[in-house]
Protein backbone atom coordinates (compact mmCIF):
# COMPACT_ATOMS: atom_id res chain seq x y z
CA UNK A 1 0.00 0.00 0.00
CA UNK A 2 1.62 3.31 -1.05
CA UNK A 3 2.18 5.36 1.89
CA UNK A 4 0.15 8.56 2.40
CA UNK A 5 2.68 10.99 2.28
CA UNK A 6 4.77 9.70 -0.45
CA UNK A 7 4.15 11.03 -3.71
CA UNK A 8 5.36 9.06 -6.98
CA UNK A 9 5.27 9.78 -10.48
CA UNK A 10 3.54 6.83 -13.11
CA UNK A 11 6.32 7.53 -15.86
CA UNK A 12 8.87 6.82 -13.34
CA UNK A 13 7.43 3.55 -11.64
CA UNK A 14 6.90 1.99 -15.16
CA UNK A 15 11.46 2.02 -14.94
CA UNK A 16 12.52 -1.77 -13.33
CA UNK A 17 14.71 -1.14 -10.23
CA UNK A 18 14.57 2.80 -10.36
CA UNK A 19 13.76 4.16 -7.29
CA UNK A 20 11.93 7.55 -6.45
CA UNK A 21 9.73 9.29 -4.53
CA UNK A 22 8.54 13.20 -3.11
CA UNK A 23 7.77 13.40 0.43
CA UNK A 24 5.27 15.51 0.72
CA UNK A 25 4.36 17.83 3.64
CA UNK A 26 3.45 16.28 7.17
CA UNK A 27 0.23 18.09 9.08
CA UNK A 28 1.97 17.97 12.52
CA UNK A 29 4.95 19.13 12.03
CA UNK A 30 5.46 22.62 12.93
CA UNK A 31 7.55 24.41 9.96
CA UNK A 32 7.13 27.95 10.52
CA UNK A 33 10.89 28.65 11.07
CA UNK A 34 13.96 29.12 8.74
CA UNK A 35 14.75 26.29 6.44
CA UNK A 36 18.00 25.03 8.74
CA UNK A 37 15.27 24.43 11.68
CA UNK A 38 12.19 23.20 9.67
CA UNK A 39 14.76 20.74 8.00
CA UNK A 40 15.66 19.33 11.52
CA UNK A 41 12.30 18.78 12.66
CA UNK A 42 11.62 17.14 9.42
CA UNK A 43 13.84 14.78 9.49
CA UNK A 44 12.28 11.99 11.35
CA UNK A 45 9.48 12.61 8.84
CA UNK A 46 12.18 11.91 5.83
CA UNK A 47 13.40 8.97 7.49
CA UNK A 48 10.10 7.01 8.23
CA UNK A 49 8.42 7.99 5.05
CA UNK A 50 11.67 6.82 2.89
CA UNK A 51 11.80 3.52 5.03
CA UNK A 52 8.13 3.05 5.20
CA UNK A 53 7.47 3.49 1.37
CA UNK A 54 10.30 2.92 -0.53
CA UNK A 55 12.86 0.62 1.79
CA UNK A 56 15.31 2.79 2.18
CA UNK A 57 17.67 4.71 4.30
CA UNK A 58 17.28 8.64 4.67
CA UNK A 59 20.93 8.48 6.07
CA UNK A 60 22.36 7.15 2.90
CA UNK A 61 21.39 9.88 1.00
CA UNK A 62 23.56 12.58 -0.71
CA UNK A 63 23.19 16.10 -1.23
CA UNK A 64 23.90 19.54 -2.77
CA UNK A 65 24.05 22.66 -0.15
CA UNK A 66 21.61 24.14 -3.07
CA UNK A 67 22.80 27.78 -3.45
CA UNK A 68 20.20 28.29 -6.54
CA UNK A 69 23.39 27.98 -9.34
CA UNK A 70 24.19 25.18 -11.69
CA UNK A 71 26.97 23.38 -10.37
CA UNK A 72 26.59 19.09 -10.84
CA UNK A 73 28.38 16.99 -8.59
CA UNK A 74 28.69 13.03 -9.58
CA UNK A 75 27.54 10.27 -6.65
CA UNK A 76 30.05 7.27 -7.33
CA UNK A 77 30.05 5.44 -4.25
CA UNK A 78 34.05 6.17 -3.72
CA UNK A 79 33.20 8.36 -0.21
CA UNK A 80 30.56 8.51 2.25
CA UNK A 81 27.21 10.20 1.70
CA UNK A 82 27.53 13.82 2.29
CA UNK A 83 26.26 17.29 1.37
CA UNK A 84 28.05 18.42 -1.91
CA UNK A 85 29.02 22.58 -1.07
CA UNK A 86 28.21 25.15 -3.91
CA UNK A 87 25.79 21.94 -6.03
CA UNK A 88 21.91 22.12 -7.07
CA UNK A 89 22.20 19.04 -9.28
CA UNK A 90 23.40 15.10 -8.43
CA UNK A 91 24.08 12.07 -11.13
CA UNK A 92 25.07 8.76 -11.05
CA UNK A 93 25.29 5.54 -11.89
CA UNK A 94 26.15 3.15 -9.29
CA UNK A 95 22.88 1.11 -8.08
CA UNK A 96 22.24 1.83 -4.27
CA UNK A 97 23.26 5.78 -4.20
CA UNK A 98 20.49 7.90 -3.45
CA UNK A 99 20.22 11.73 -4.62
CA UNK A 100 18.46 14.16 -2.39
CA UNK A 101 17.07 17.19 -3.39
CA UNK A 102 14.85 19.58 -0.99
CA UNK A 103 12.23 21.86 -2.69
CA UNK A 104 9.26 24.21 -1.54
CA UNK A 105 7.94 26.05 -5.10
CA UNK A 106 11.40 25.03 -6.76
CA UNK A 107 11.13 22.28 -9.15
CA UNK A 108 12.88 19.07 -8.40
CA UNK A 109 14.14 17.48 -12.15
CA UNK A 110 13.86 14.04 -11.76
CA UNK A 111 16.49 12.91 -15.29
CA UNK A 112 16.44 8.77 -16.39
CA UNK A 113 18.48 6.75 -18.71
CA UNK A 114 16.73 3.40 -18.31
CA UNK A 115 19.54 2.03 -20.97
CA UNK A 116 22.93 2.99 -18.78
CA UNK A 117 20.80 2.93 -15.74
CA UNK A 118 22.03 6.40 -14.91
CA UNK A 119 19.92 9.01 -12.91
CA UNK A 120 20.25 12.66 -12.38
CA UNK A 121 18.08 15.17 -9.99
CA UNK A 122 18.42 18.45 -9.79
CA UNK A 123 17.17 22.06 -8.11
CA UNK A 124 15.41 24.24 -10.78
CA UNK A 125 13.74 27.50 -9.76
CA UNK A 126 13.67 30.70 -11.04
CA UNK A 127 17.96 30.96 -10.91
CA UNK A 128 18.53 27.55 -12.01
CA UNK A 129 16.34 27.37 -14.96
CA UNK A 130 17.66 30.77 -16.11
CA UNK A 131 21.12 28.72 -15.55
CA UNK A 132 19.95 26.04 -17.72
CA UNK A 133 20.68 23.69 -15.01
CA UNK A 134 18.38 20.46 -16.43
CA UNK A 135 19.85 20.52 -19.89
CA UNK A 136 23.48 21.03 -18.23
CA UNK A 137 23.02 17.58 -16.30
CA UNK A 138 21.90 16.31 -19.73
CA UNK A 139 25.26 17.29 -20.82
CA UNK A 140 26.55 15.72 -18.27
CA UNK A 141 25.19 12.38 -18.09
CA UNK A 142 25.52 11.83 -21.72
CA UNK A 143 29.61 12.71 -21.37
CA UNK A 144 30.15 10.59 -17.87
CA UNK A 145 27.73 7.80 -18.73
CA UNK A 146 27.53 7.83 -22.38
CA UNK A 147 23.18 8.39 -22.03
CA UNK A 148 21.43 9.43 -24.94
CA UNK A 149 18.73 12.72 -24.48
CA UNK A 150 16.71 10.01 -26.70
CA UNK A 151 16.62 7.41 -24.68
CA UNK A 152 15.82 9.59 -21.90
CA UNK A 153 12.80 10.37 -19.50
CA UNK A 154 12.30 13.47 -17.76
CA UNK A 155 9.67 14.09 -14.29
CA UNK A 156 8.90 17.45 -12.92
CA UNK A 157 7.65 17.66 -9.59
CA UNK A 158 5.32 19.87 -8.56
CA UNK A 159 6.05 23.52 -7.99
CA UNK A 160 5.04 26.96 -8.16
CA UNK A 161 3.18 28.16 -11.23
CA UNK A 162 1.25 31.30 -12.78
CA UNK A 163 -1.03 33.27 -11.46
CA UNK A 164 0.54 32.50 -8.19
CA UNK A 165 4.14 33.34 -9.67
CA UNK A 166 5.13 35.54 -12.29
CA UNK A 167 7.81 33.30 -14.26
CA UNK A 168 6.50 29.69 -15.56
CA UNK A 169 9.97 28.09 -15.19
CA UNK A 170 8.48 24.47 -15.30
CA UNK A 171 7.72 25.48 -18.72
CA UNK A 172 11.13 26.67 -19.44
CA UNK A 173 12.13 23.14 -18.24
CA UNK A 174 10.03 21.68 -20.19
CA UNK A 175 11.57 23.72 -23.31
CA UNK A 176 15.55 23.18 -22.38
CA UNK A 177 15.07 19.61 -21.96
CA UNK A 178 13.21 19.20 -25.19
CA UNK A 179 15.96 21.76 -26.88
CA UNK A 180 18.46 19.39 -25.38
CA UNK A 181 17.22 16.86 -27.56
CA UNK A 182 14.65 14.73 -25.06
CA UNK A 183 11.68 13.61 -27.16
CA UNK A 184 8.33 15.99 -26.32
CA UNK A 185 6.47 12.65 -25.00
CA UNK A 186 9.65 11.66 -22.63
CA UNK A 187 8.89 14.73 -20.71
CA UNK A 188 6.34 14.71 -17.99
CA UNK A 189 4.94 17.54 -15.66
CA UNK A 190 2.22 16.92 -13.10
CA UNK A 191 1.05 20.79 -13.79
CA UNK A 192 0.65 20.86 -10.07
CA UNK A 193 0.88 24.22 -8.29
CA UNK A 194 2.62 23.47 -4.73
CA UNK A 195 0.89 27.20 -3.96
CA UNK A 196 -2.47 25.91 -4.11
CA UNK A 197 -2.67 23.23 -1.78
CA UNK A 198 -1.26 24.07 1.25
CA UNK A 199 -2.29 20.92 3.36
CA UNK A 200 -0.84 18.69 1.08
CA UNK A 201 2.52 20.96 -0.30
CA UNK A 202 5.05 23.42 1.31
CA UNK A 203 5.02 26.69 -0.41
CA UNK A 204 7.80 29.00 -0.24
CA UNK A 205 6.39 32.36 -1.18
CA UNK A 206 2.91 31.60 -0.15
CA UNK A 207 4.13 31.34 3.34
CA UNK A 208 6.51 34.51 3.30
CA UNK A 209 9.93 32.29 4.05
CA UNK A 210 8.59 30.28 6.75
CA UNK A 211 7.70 26.97 5.81
CA UNK A 212 9.19 23.32 5.35
CA UNK A 213 10.79 21.60 2.66
CA UNK A 214 9.61 18.30 0.15
CA UNK A 215 12.55 15.85 -0.09
CA UNK A 216 12.67 14.35 -3.86
CA UNK A 217 14.86 11.43 -3.89
CA UNK A 218 16.03 9.34 -6.76
CA UNK A 219 18.32 6.23 -7.35
CA UNK A 220 18.95 2.65 -8.60
CA UNK A 221 17.98 -0.31 -6.08
CA UNK A 222 21.44 -1.69 -5.22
Amino acid sequence: MPHPLLETFPALDAIPGLIHGFVLRHPDVDVRTDRATALERLQPHFSETLQQGLGISFEKTWFGDQVHGCEIAECDGTMEPKTWAETDGLITATPGELLGIYVADCCAVYLIDPIHRACGLVHSGKKGTELGIAARAISQMGERYGSRPADMIVQLSPCIRPPAYEIDFAADIRKDCAAAGIPEDQIHDPGTCTSRDLNRYYSYRTESGQTGRHLAILGWAA
